[in-house]
């Protein structure tokens, strides 16, 4: 008998790209939150349904076969209009109650992100909030978070973004450090300094090259990733490090270098999903993180 697509269940569809994805049913059950078996089940149904043979078992995990290959791409954008029909869906919530996912880097999450979100629980107590302090992209088409404030401005499509301004980033060193090394005055003293650096991240090489410095990894003599720790070895007179003005200039344990280098400036942009951006909740949270960025920038 002839099958008949309509047929096809969408929660089948998922398993099986999650599983041409992965390329294990052990990987694929992870992603899901599902059992091993329960996955294998779910792919000899859908197999059954469109009785067609969608994956090569073999001792290293599932190969499609050319059947298979050829389904991915329509299930993807089976996928992708699920999401817009959720996206769309949620966007017309006309209640403030209710929750709002917001992404940022771990740096703005720490440092800006605390005493906004305290004035908006003030402002709004019927909406809860959910911070992502995450350095990697979020995405918000897949409902990831409902809003980003990001370090630069995303391109994908079908996201409203705002620029709110740049964040001015200063060198600075512990008093400690500059006590004992003394205070450089020209570029060419400042190269002969220690400095605090990124240990995976080229953030600050790239920064340093953009304004003529040639430097690598290995120049920085102390080096770490996270955010709070770089900071605290700055504070503790490991040599000099970069941060932003803002932050700089208002802690006393450091000391601003100022030497006429033009140091590059760290943007700021909201972004969210254009379906989700009306929102009642989502675009009243969108306003008040507006509204408390701002200062750092003017």
């Amino acid at each position: 008998m002839e099958k008949n697509i309509s047929e096809v269940d969408w929660a089948l569809v998922q398993v099986f790209l999650a599983v041409a994805e992965t390329g294990s049913l052990s990987a694929a059950a992870r992603f899901l939150g599902a059992s091993q078996p329960t996955v294998g089940r779910q792919i000899r149904a859908l197999e059954e349904q469109l009785d067609a043979d969608l994956f090569h078992r073999h001792t290293r995990g599932f190969g499609l076969t050319e059947t298979g290959v050829g389904l991915v791409e329509p299930a993807r954008q089976m996928r992708a209009a699920v999401q817009q029909i959720a996206l769309r869906a949620a966007g017309q919530q006309a209640s403030l109650a209710g929750t709002v996912r917001i992404s940022a880097s771990v740096a703005m999450a720490a440092d800006h992100l605390p005493a906004i979100i305290a004035g908006i629980r003030i402002d709004e107590p019927d909406i809860e909030i959910e911070l992502v302090p995450t350095d990697d992209t979020q995405n918000l088409l897949y409902r990831e978070a409902d809003i980003a404030v990001r370090m630069f401005r995303p391109t994908q499509l079908d996201l409203v973004t705002k620029h709110i301004g740049d964040l001015q980033i200063g060198m600075f060193a512990a008093h400690s450090y500059l006590q004992r090394r003394g205070v450089p005055q020209t570029v060419e003293e400042l190269l002969t300094h220690d400095f605090v650096g990124y240990d995976r991240s080229r953030m600050i090489i790239d920064g340093m090259r953009a304004v003529g410095i040639e430097v690598d990894r290995t120049f920085f003599r102390t080096r770490c990733d996270h955010h709070g720790t770089y900071w605290e070895l700055v504070k503790s007179g490991c040599g000099i490090g970069f941060a932003q003005e803002v932050i700089g200039n208002n802690d006393p344990n450091v000391a601003p270098i100022k030497i006429d280098l033009a140091l590059p400036h760290l943007p700021i942009w909201l972004t969210a999903h254009e379906a989700m951006r009306q929102t009642p909740r989502i675009r009243r949270v969108w306003d008040l993180l507006e509204q408390g960025l701002r200062p750092l920038v003017s």
